[in-house]
């Protein structure tokens, strides 16, 4: 992947602050690295991209971002193999799905090259940051608001683009419990699902508040007009393993077309798994649980790469799932951060080094 240099606006921090991070220990969005990108678009134009110290903005309280919710984000990973080498993953598909989630939100598409000379520039500054080992890398957070002082209900004439990273192990550590959505939707049809607008995740807080207080973790989505059929996990893509057939929804206007998803789907397939993308409804999952049938169940996403589900709730009824020796979900796990740590031949060409001039 090529892309033409442009300069940058680059400004140092005197200080790190690495030293009072305790990798052993992480908590997920606690510490942020020495620099952020910030880039404002003002008169019809994205300006030069800047790299400072990572600090807090000044925004006035009519900033539109507060009161219409013009906002989108993106999750990516930069990984480091034990050579010293960073890597991102299928980091093209971030930024084409940020600019999918700026254009439904009315909100002015990012330059290409601006995304990938920034975020390498970025990587390289605080590459100190990125950890060896199995489990670690840095969290990569694009995100894009409306930063315009006014509230008349109209989009934004400015925006400012922002990277920040933070380091990371693994999401969850253990497996969750969910319950089954019968009364709130995540999306609908026709609505901002499929993009990662900041309020799809907002509206979904109260609800999985509601399932704690019961003791689950997590929500299973299900279509809103029905809410019979299983869409999402939380703020993950789900798949659902039955006998030997790994199943996962299809993606629409309503289910985020997740990159961890389609990873998982290619290599499955590659690896001679059976995989239907298909509508699965919640009484076919009932019913699987009931006969045996349903072996796995795991969420699917950058934040957590997989996250194995031990049983979900639905009508009062639990459901406990068994534990399986041919675990589907570890061995995918397991493909998919072989390639991303460069501990495996990449022959999709998913892996995308950063050069970091050493």
């Amino acid at each position: 992947m090529q892309t033409k240099k442009i300069p940058l606006d680059i400004t140092k921090a005197t200080t790190s602050r690495l030293a009072e991070v305790d990798f052993d220990n992480l908590v997920f969005g606690k510490y942020y690295t020495d620099h952020m990108m910030v880039c404002d678009y003002e008169n019809g134009k994205w300006n030069t991209p800047k790299i400072i110290p990572y600090g807090p903005l000044s925004v006035e309280p009519s900033c539109k971002a507060f009161h219409y919710g013009q906002a989108i984000f993106e999750g990516m990973k930069a990984f480091k193999d034990e050579n010293g080498k960073v890597w991102l993953f299928r980091p093209e598909e971030n930024f084409n799905r940020a600019n999918i989630s700026c254009k439904r939100m009315a909100m002015p598409e990012f330059p290409k090259e601006y995304f990938f000379e920034a975020l390498e520039t970025l990587l390289k500054l605080d590459e100190a940051w990125i950890k060896t080992g199995d489990g670690n890398s840095l969290y990569i957070r694009p995100f894009v608001i409306a930063s315009e002082n006014g509230v008349s209900a109209s989009p934004s004439s400015t925006y400012k683009f922002i990277i920040i990273c933070c380091p990371a192990k693994a999401y969850y550590s253990s497996p969750v419990k969910v319950t089954i959505a019968q009364k709130y939707s995540r999306s609908a049809d026709g609505g901002v699902g499929y993009a990662k607008a900041a309020g799809n995740y907002g509206a979904s807080f109260y609800p999985t508040n509601l399932a704690k207080e019961k003791g689950y973790q997590q929500v299973i989505w299900t279509d809103a007009s029905t809410h019979q059929y299983l869409e999402e996990a939380g703020t993950m893509n789900v798949f659902f393993r039955i006998n030997n057939t790994l199943i996962t929804a299809p993606t629409s206007d309503r289910i985020l077309d997740g990159i961890t998803r389609k990873s998982l789907i290619k290599l499955a397939q590659d690896q001679g798994l059976q995989v239907e993308i298909r509508r699965i409804t919640v009484s076919e999952l009932v019913d699987a649980a009931k006969n045996g049938s349903l072996k796995e169940m795991f969420g699917a996403g950058t934040a957590a790469t997989i996250a194995p589900i031990e049983g979900f709730e639905y009508n009062g009824d639990y459901y406990e799932l068994p534990e399986v020796k041919d675990s589907y979900s570890q061995h995918l796990k397991k493909s998919l951060q072989d390639i991303q740590y460069n501990r495996a031949e990449d022959k999709f060409g998913w892996r995308h080094e950063v050069p970091l001039d050493k």
